[in-house]
Parts: C-alpha cells; sequence; structure tokens
C-alpha cells in the first residue's frame, strides 16, 4: 500500500509505508479549521505503532498554534507508545515556527525524509521513555 490519502478542506493526508516506518504527509495548510486529517492519521499510527513514525513536513504551506499542539501530543503519545516521531523536510514557515516556540528543543527534526528514515532513535531530543509525562523538572 503506497499512498492513502484523506481529505480534509483545505488539508490532505497521504501515508507511505516504507519498511520499517509509516510516513504521514500533510499537504496544504493546517489550522484549526483543517487539523482533523493529520490528527485522525496520527492517532491510528500510534495505535497500532510502526518502528519508526515520519511526519513529512514538506507540504506544509501553513501551520498554526493547533498544528504545532497536534505535533508536539503525538510526539509525547508516539514516545509512549515506544515509537521515534521524526518531522521532516519543514519548509520556512514550519522552521520558523518551531524555533520560536522552542518546540525545535523537543521535536527531532530532520531535512529529508531520507535523514529521518535514517537517523539513530538513540540521538533523538527526549528521554526514550516518553518525553512529556509530566515527571520532568522545569
Amino acid at each position: 500500500m503506497d499512498a492513502q490519502p484523506v481529505s480534509g478542506a483545505p488539508l490532505t493526508v497521504a501515508l507511505h509505508r516504507p519498511p520499517g516506518a509509516l510516513v504521514v504527509r500533510p499537504e496544504g495548510e493546517l489550522d484549526h479549521d483543517s487539523v482533523g486529517p493529520l490528527r485522525d492519521a496520527l492517532e491510528r499510527a500510534v495505535a497500532d505503532p510502526p518502528a519508526r513514525l515520519v511526519v513529512d513536513c514538506g507540504g506544509l504551506d501553513f501551520c498554526d498554534s493547533t498544528g504545532l499542539n497536534l505535533l508536539l501530543r503525538a510526539n509525547v503519545a508516539a514516545r509512549r507508545a515506544g515509537v521515534p516521531l521524526l518531522l521532516a523536510a519543514p519548509g520556512s514557515v514550519v522552521v520558523r515556527m518551531l524555533e520560536i516556540t522552542g518546540a525545535d528543543e523537543v521535536l527531532a527534526v530532520r531535512p529529508t525524509v531520507a535523514d529521518a528514515l535514517a537517523a539513530d532513535p538513540a540521538a533523538l531530543p527526549g528521554p526514550a521513555d516518553g518525553y512529556g509525562d509530566g515527571d520532568e523538572e522545569h
């Protein structure tokens, strides 16, 4: 199964399953009105976890705080399920949002999908046993 589009205006989500991974590619604008298809795809992925979960951000034209919150929550859920979640190929809009909010310190970001698929899970930010479980001190 190569790609399964899940439609939601103005966002579409395609799934690709390379060996040992799931690549989720949202395309369009990720905001409060369009977050549903990506949320659904990420929830399904964590419920039946692949060895590695990659969100290919290369197709995102826009991402607001709702989209960022979804990615952060998905990261926590994936880590609790023992799955590394990586963002790949973010455009300048997404990179800027990650930098401004400090989310680039929490989320594993790689320049390409190939880099995300090849990344060493031990080198990813946050503890492998579940970042964001409320036990860390600030």
